[in-house]
Order: structure tokens, then sequence, then C-alpha cells
């Protein structure tokens, strides 16, 4: 009994505790299920709360309609020539519509062939490189994340990379990759496949410079992506994985052999016929250099652009938002000028002396210099017009001539190719002292650099030429060169549309990556006797003189007290006339005359003056800034002479015609309307802006007009007489130091101002004794010029109906009005009340007074 109310009291405990001694495996299979619940929900808690923390500052998806990644900015010219390209990823954007099916379908064939089935990740493969990475972390494996990347997770690296930066969205993490895959998921529920495809294919990074298969396409084949081929598509779309790795520059043999593979992949995916498939594999892999447009066209031009970008624009806008920048560079004029300046700076060179050899070899070292370029040059055939570092390996007994050695090729340098190669001296007349035997520039063993050219060219200057040398040279299968070197001095042309108000043409030098140091912007240089137009100018417009004004050319001494030194001016000719006309002094370039107007007008009225018409750099305070002693800007003289050109009216120039942004909005524009490479509404809108822009008229329009009239007469009868080859009216000033350093040429037709510079960067020496403005500057001026204006007739130089002026013909040397017919008289003008009053009596006419007082 008592047994049964011990049993009792322990089943009543087991039941009030919820276990039944009779199922207790029900109990612990219940607490079991109770167990995997609470843990499950854990685990699914859990994995709820890694999703936030990965998920979090995950950016926006983007969307495809405000899709606006970094993008190449262009500079074109005025005519639409492609000049320079800027950018930190060279990429452009193309609607998924332009993008061929074909390429479509390589990439999905070799990055993700189940694209259009899967939710945006790779599980498996993500689950795999997870792994990977764990068992890296533990030290139980090596290697990092690996592999397990559809097209969307790297589309999400992308945009990862776009906001986070390059280091953090593509480190090695296993954080890193579950994020890219939250990222994926989301890319896939907001957007179709077709827009995710839009993304990537503008995204991806294919190799040298290239994101996006536009940018590829033009970047190896120079063509747009719609004109690829099935070679070049699969080419491209084989880059992804290893664009260094399957290169086609540096490895053509490995980007043949990955083209094969995604060729193959689309054959299996059914994509392509093998008739197509064999075809496109056996296209040879012929890609092309990068094509560097800022270097080969226009850099000095193009640069100054730049820094102007950015300045008003930022840095930033310039390399990632995918501007248009249209300058007012005209293609052809750039390539004249650029020609001209070549040509100007190796004519001059010559004229100066040979400085000897690239270097001096003895003969195992020129024995192994020459077996190096053969293998250089290989079997490239030599270019007519070419440079080449050539070795001289024998010389004529009779010095007519030496054998080179250029690359695999025997040739000839003939006297006649060389007969400018006296050694080096400034004082010298160089037609007078051209050398008569190759023995006196070179010796066996030079390395020398030398031009590929034909018979006829192998002097460009017609006073080398020698008929007897030219008859031992044969006319054909001797391979001719002629000698060159690097020239030492430098130069700098700026020329200016001035009704446009375009900078057409721009040099800032010999070579710009050899130094970037642009001239025409960047050196302040004396100006010579080309700033003398601004001393009469100012006589004229302030004094009211004219030009039968009588300056006296005789000695005169300035004194500076301050520094207690004297400065006694001399001519060019050393000569003094006596009583001459102002436009007898300016037309040769006299410097007497110029001192003493520049006293007349005032050293303070001077500096204002010169700051009047357009001149930034501060003009020297004394006398000699007359003769040009103040430095001054290549850029800024031209822009001067465009008012001289403008007779009088000073207005701005442009070298940046229009900007537009990444949507072709207009952010600035100052098109001309008669800009005939322009859109019409751009000539409208800016035309109709420009009403609003006169200009500042900084002298009167007489005195524009009768300073033009002079400076026509420095190119008719004075020192610029060698720019009349032109064959079109034009009116300009030559410039030269008195020490030679600087040679200028300024002159204009009626539509084109152009200013040449030639000299040094430092000054190691003077020009030459005889290297003039119009010996060494106006020949550049007049080969750009005749280019620039071929085909373009130019008017002569007119007054405006509205000018009041006077015209009379006055007597040269006395300055009154000439009797008629009179052969020692010029025709002149004269603002209305300026005119002189006084006649020179005519030899054939009588006196009536005199003539009575005689009777008497």
């Amino acid at each position: 009994m008592s047994d049964s109310k011990t049993t009792d009291r322990g089943r009543s405990k087991l039941v009030l505790e919820g276990v039944s001694p009779t199922r207790w495996w029900k109990v612990l299979l219940k607490l079991a299920g109770w167990l995997a619940l609470t843990g499950g929900t854990a685990a699914a808690l859990g994995l709820v709360g890694l999703y936030y923390v990965f998920a979090e500052g995950l950016p926006a998806i983007p969307k495809v309609d405000e899709y606006w990644p970094p993008i190449v900015t262009e500079v074109y010219t005025d005519d639409a020539v492609l000049a320079g390209e800027f950018y930190n990823e060279r990429r452009k954007v193309v609607p998924y519509e332009r993008i061929p099916k074909r390429l479509v379908q390589a990439f999905i064939a070799s990055e993700d062939s189940s694209f259009f089935d899967h939710f945006g990740v790779d599980v498996l493969g993500t689950a795999r490189a997870a792994f990977k990475t764990i068992g890296a972390k533990l030290g139980l494996r090596s290697g990092g994340i690996q592999g397990g990347s559809t097209l969307t997770q790297q589309t999400a690296k992308a945009v990862l990379i776009s906001a986070e930066g390059y280091k953090s969205a593509t480190a090695k993490t296993l954080k890193r990759k579950i994020r890219e895959a939250i990222l994926a998921r989301r890319l896939e529920e907001a957007l179709t496949k077709e827009e995710i495809l839009y993304l990537y294919l503008n995204n991806v990074f294919l190799g040298h410079h290239s994101y996006g298969v536009q940018s590829a396409a033009e970047n190896y084949y120079r063509k747009d992506v719609r004109d690829l081929t099935l070679g070049e598509m699969t080419l491209i779309a084989g880059l992804p994985q290893a664009p260094s790795r399957y290169s086609p520059f540096l490895r053509p043999d490995a980007a043949r052999k990955r083209r094969a593979y995604v060729l193959r992949r689309m054959l299996t995916e059914g994509m392509i016929s093998q008739a197509e498939h064999d075809a496109a594999n056996a296209e040879a892999v012929n890609v092309y250099p990068v094509e560097d447009v800022f270097h080969e066209f226009a850099p000095y031009f193009v640069e100054q652009v730049r820094k102007d970008v950015v300045d008003r624009y930022g840095n930033p806008a310039l390399l990632k938002e995918g501007l248009k920048v249209f300058t007012t560079m005209d293609s052809e004029r750039q390539r004249a000028a650029q020609d001209a300046v070549m040509d100007g700076l190796l004519s001059l060179d010559k004229r100066q002396g040979w400085r000897g050899p690239v270097e001096q070899l003895g003969p195992e070292a020129l024995k192994a210099f020459i077996e190096r370029a053969k293998r250089a040059l290989g079997k490239e055939a030599l270019v007519e017009g070419r440079l080449y570092v050539a070795a001289v390996t024998a010389i004529d007994s009779d010095g007519k001539g030496a054998d080179i050695q250029v690359g695999p090729h025997a040739a000839r340098l003939p006297l006649l190719g060389m007969r400018w190669a006296r050694k080096v001296n400034p004082e010298g007349y160089y037609p007078a002292m051209m050398i008569s035997s190759v023995k006196k520039a070179i010796t066996v063993g030079d390395l020398v650099v030398v031009r590929h050219v034909t018979k006829k060219d192998l002097t460009d200057d017609k006073e080398q030429w020698d008929k007897g040398l030219a008859a031992d040279i044969p006319d054909e299968g001797v391979k001719l060169f002629r000698l060159e070197q690097t020239p030492e001095a430098q130069s700098a042309l700026v020329s200016v549309d001035p009704h446009r108000q375009y900078l057409t043409a721009m040099v800032g030098g010999y070579d710009f990556d050899d130094n970037e140091f642009n001239r025409a912007f960047q050196a302040c240089r004396q100006p010579g006797s080309a700033f003398k137009p601004f001393v009469y100018s100012a006589a004229l417009e302030q004094l009211n003189w004219t030009e039968a004004s009588i300056i006296v050319d005789s000695p005169i001494v300035e004194h500076d007290p301050d520094n207690k030194v004297s400065w006694k001016p001399e001519n060019y000719s050393e000569e003094f006339v006596g009583d001459v006309l102002l436009r007898t002094a300016l037309v040769n370039s006299m410097n007497i005359p110029a001192v003493k107007t520049f006293g007349a007008v005032g050293v303070k009225n001077m500096a204002a003056w010169s700051t009047k018409l357009g001149i930034s750099t501060p003009m020297n305070m004394d006398f000699s800034a007359a003769l040009g002693s103040s430095c001054v800007y290549p850029v800024d003289l031209a822009n001067a002479y465009a008012t001289f050109n403008r007779y009088g009216r000073k207005k701005p120039t442009y070298f940046v015609r229009k900007v537009e942004d990444r949507w072709g909005r207009t952010l600035e524009d100052h098109t001309a309307f008669d800009d005939a490479w322009a859109p019409l509404q751009d000539r409208v809108a800016a035309g109709y802006a420009r009403l609003f822009e006169p200009g500042e008229q900084v002298m009167s329009p007489e005195v524009g007009f009768i300073l033009t009239h002079l400076l026509r007469g420095v190119v008719q009868q004075g020192t610029g007489g060698p720019a009349t080859r032109l064959g079109k009216p034009a009116a300009g000033k030559t410039g030269t130091t008195n020490d030679s350093f600087d040679a200028w040429f300024a002159a204009y037709t009626r539509d084109l101002v152009t200013v040449a510079w030639v000299g040094y960067d430092l000054n190691p020496h003077p020009l030459g004794r005889y290297e003039t403005g119009g010996r060494a500057a106006l020949p550049i001026w007049l080969n750009y010029m005749k280019r620039g204006l071929e085909g373009r007739p130019q008017s002569e130089f007119f007054p405006w109906q509205s000018m009041d002026l006077v015209r009379l013909h006055i007597d040269k040397k006395t300055g009154k009005i000439a009797p008629a017919g009179s052969k020692n008289s010029e025709l002149m003008f004269f603002k209305k009340g300026t005119e002189p009053k006084d006649a020179v009596p005519d030899k054939n006419t009588v006196d009536v007074d005199q003539f009575m007082m005689g009777a008497q």
C-alpha cells in the first residue's frame, strides 16, 4: 500500500513537470524539435542581421536614363577634326541598340552563358570563393577570391568601383564578395537583362585605357563598334578576364588563343555556324597602335585649351564629365603653321652652322651600333622625308660624299646634301661660307641625323644648289640622304582671324615632346622694332602728328640719373639723314626718329597706351622702350596688331569657340556669325550675342586706317619687302633686337593677322649678324600665309566711307603738298584738319610777286 502511494506521487511529479513515463521518447523528440526550431530561427535572424551589416552603405541602383559614368572629354578643331582627348577612364557610352548582337553574344558565351537564366548571382561560384577565402584565412588552403562572377556581378563591381573607389571595390575579401552579390541581386530586381548588359558593356575594362566596347573598338581597330568583324568582336570579348595577359599589342598569340576560345564557346552555344567560326578564327590579329591625337596633331594649342578649361570648369569636369570642346583652330592652317615653323627653324639652323655629330664611335663600337640598328629597323622600308640616325662608314677621297649605313640599308650622303655644315660662326655670312668637302664636317665613325630624300630635295635652299655637284649624283639606284640636326633656336607663331576673333593657328615651339614650354603664350621677349607702330600710333592719336610730320634724324643721348648711365641709340645703318617724314622713318625702321617720337608722347603716356592696346606686360619706364626693350608675349602682340587691322577697335580673341556638356547643352559659345563650319543655330545665337559686345575703340578709326597705311608701306617699300611675295595686300613690321637675340615679323592681310618670332630660350649667343626679322622670322610668316590664304582673295586696305579723311600727294622731302605729277611725292592720308597747308612750288609755274619784284 505504501509502495502504491509512493508510485503515485512520483507519477504526479513527472506529470507536473510535463514528462510522461510511458512516452519519454516523444518528449525527447519534441525537445529536439524545439531546439531545431529556435536554432534555425536564430540562424535566420543571424543571416538577416549579416545581410543588413554587409548591405549597409551600398550604392543606389543606377537608373539607366541617369547612368552618367566618367567619359572622355573631346577637343575638336573648328572644322570638326579631333585634336585631343582628356580622361581618367577612356569611355564612350553607346546605346544598347547600337551594340552588335554578335558582340553581346560573344561576351555572354565567354563570360556567363546562363546570363538570361540566372537571378544574378552564381551561388556555387560565390560559395566556392567564400570557402577558399575562409580556408586561406585559416591557413588551410592558399588563394583568395576566385571565380563566381556573373555578368551581373561584374556590373555590380563596376558600380562599387564608381562609388567606393577601385581599391575598396576590388579587395579580395569575403565582405566585398558578399556586398557584390547583394548588389547584383538588387540589380536583377530593378533592371531588365538588357539594361544590365547596357551598363556592363559600357563599363567593362578592356585594356589600354579602354572602358566599354566603343572605346575598345576605337583603340584596337580605329572603328565604330558597329563596324567590327566577328573576329574583332570575339578578340575584344576575350579581354575582360585578363586585359594585359591577352593584350593583342603585347601578346598577340595569347590574344589569338583567347579569341579561339570565345569562338568555340559561341559555336557550342549555337550562336554562330561552323563556317562563321572558321572564317573568324582564320582572321589575322591586326590591331593599330593607340592613336595619340594630342601629341600628333597640335599639342601646344590643345594644351593651352586644356589649361583654360581647367581654370574655368575644374579638372574633374575635364577628366570625367565628357565635355565637347570646339576650338577656333583651323586644322589646315594649323598644319601649315607647324610646317612653316619647322622649315624656318631648320633653315635658320643650317645658316648658323654644324654643331657636330650625335656621337663619335671607334671601330668596334661602330660595328656593334650598325648590328643593333639592323635588328631594330629589320626589313622596314625607308620612308622619304623621315629622319634617321646613320653611321658614317667611309669618306670619298675627293670629299664629294660619304657612305653611310641606315639600319640594314647602305646609302649615300652627298656633299650637295650638306654644304651648309660649316663650323658655327654667328659673324659669318652663310652663303659665302659653304663647305667644299664633307671631310670638313664628318669623319668615319660619326653618328649623324639624316633625312631620306630624292636627288632634287638634297637641298631646300637654292643658294646651296650646285649643278656640278648634282651632275655626279645618279638619279636612281642609290638611297640618298641629306644631313640634318635638331635646331637650337626656337620659334612661335600666332595667327588670328581679326573679324571672327578666332585664334586660328598657334605653335609654341619646335617640339612639344622635347619641351612643353609654350612660347606663344609664355615667352616674354623683346619685340624690337615691331613695337614702333605703338609709338607712332600714339603720336598720331594724341599729338595729331601725321604721315608728313617732320622728325629730325640726328644723334641723341639720353641720361639716366637714377642709374648714372647714358644711352646713345643708333640707326641700323649707323647713319643719320637729318629731317625725315614720319612715314619714311617707320617704313625704313629708323631708330632715332622713333626715340624722339616716344619722347614727345611721354614715357607714362606710352606705358598707358601700350596697355590700352592690349600688352599685358609692364613697359620699361625709359626711352629704350621706344625700340622694343620691354618684353611682350607673342599672343599679346598678335592681338594688338589685330586691333590695328580693325582700325583701332580692340576685341578679345577666343581660342575656345564652344563648350558642350555630355548631354549636348551649351556651356559657352563664341561662334562668329559667318563661321561656315559651325551649325546654323550656333551662328545665329552667337552672332546675335556679338551685337552686344562691340569692343572698345581705343584709337580713332581714322588713325587706325592711317597706321595700317603706314604699315602697308613697310611691306611695299621697306624692311618687310619679302612679304610682297605673298601676292596679296599685306601690312606689317619687322622686329630685330640690337643684339640679334630676337627676330620678329608681325603683319596682316585684310582677313588674317600673324606674328612669327624666332630666338633662343636662354640666349646662349646671338642668332647671327645677318639674322634680322626680315631674314629669320618673315620666311616663316610668308610660308604659313601662303598656305593659310590659299584660294582666298584678300582685298586692299580701304578707308570706311564714314571716315573724315583727306587724301593728298605729299613731297617726300619737305612734307608739303606736292605739285601734280611730281615724281618725288607719295599718296598720304590725314585726319581732316591735320593736313599740311603749304605746297611745294611748281617749277612750271611763275611766282607773280617774285616776277614783279625782279621787274622793279
